[in-house]
């Protein structure tokens, strides 16, 4: 499921915009979940995860470019798609990596261009996310917020970059079969992200995060091999 905010300081714009996000998404055959916020502030008190985020600008403060900001600063990473009656923002739009554009009154055939992309983005990214189910709530995990995966009994802990732990339930060899080859399974353990190494020494993988993690003797010379081929990959560095 995708997880949609919309934020309008305008009742009527609100159900709008939430009327015609979820029409759209229902004629892809496509399961989403519409959350509302009548102001910034609200926006971000919410504790949830958004995948996709339509906000207006001209709001009470904190207005809309104060709130992107401060949801960029505290880790969304979604598709941000500004709404406004003002074409003067277009590019202030770009400093907090606004996805799309709508200006108010948007015309029908605008809004489902700007909607046929995102949802054209939203498939492309999930090649690189991770679908993760826990209990009743799903999340999308981003590979490159991923730094390791550690496995403790039958429960996967997920260390993510912004140094915040996701845990729950699954096997080490089904969610290796779900990561790309910038995971490496250096231990029965762990998963590890090569784009986060910064060293190896002595059976030991330290990372740019400041922790270490362990590489088994049996992996060892399989690790030298992967990390060489990785830096060849990646253009001569980690």
């Amino acid at each position: 499921m995708i997880s949609i905010g919309i934020c309008d300081d305008e009742a009527y714009m609100l159900e709008l915009l939430a009327e015609k996000t979820a029409a759209f998404f229902a004629r892809e055959s496509v399961e989403v979940e519409i959350l509302r916020f009548s102001n910034g502030r609200a926006l971000l008190d919410h504790p949830g995860k958004l995948d996709v985020l339509l906000l207006d600008i001209r709001m009470e403060k904190p207005d809309g470019f104060e709130t992107a900001r401060k949801l960029r600063k505290k880790g969304f990473h979604g598709f941000l798609i500004f709404v406004t009656v003002l074409e003067d923002y277009v590019f202030d739009a770009f400093e907090v990596g606004a996805f799309g554009y709508l200006v108010k009154p948007f015309a029908d055939h605008l809004f489902q261009r700007t909607m046929k992309r995102l949802l054209s983005a939203l498939r492309a990214s999930r090649q690189s996310c991770l679908l993760v189910q826990k209990g009743k709530e799903w999340s999308i995990i981003r590979f490159d917020d991923i730094v390791y995966c550690e496995v403790i009994n039958r429960k996967v802990y997920l260390h993510l970059q912004d140094r915040s732990v996701l845990d729950y339930y699954d096997k080490i060899e089904a969610l290796e079969r779900k990561l790309d080859s910038r995971f490496f399974r250096c231990h029965r353990s762990y998963l590890l992200n090569l784009q986060y190494l910064k060293t190896y020494k002595a059976g030991q993988a330290f990372l740019l995060n400041d922790e270490q993690i362990p590489v088994s003797r049996l992996r060892q010379n399989e690790f030298s091999s992967v990390l060489f081929q990785y830096m060849q990959e990646a253009g001569g560095g980690v």
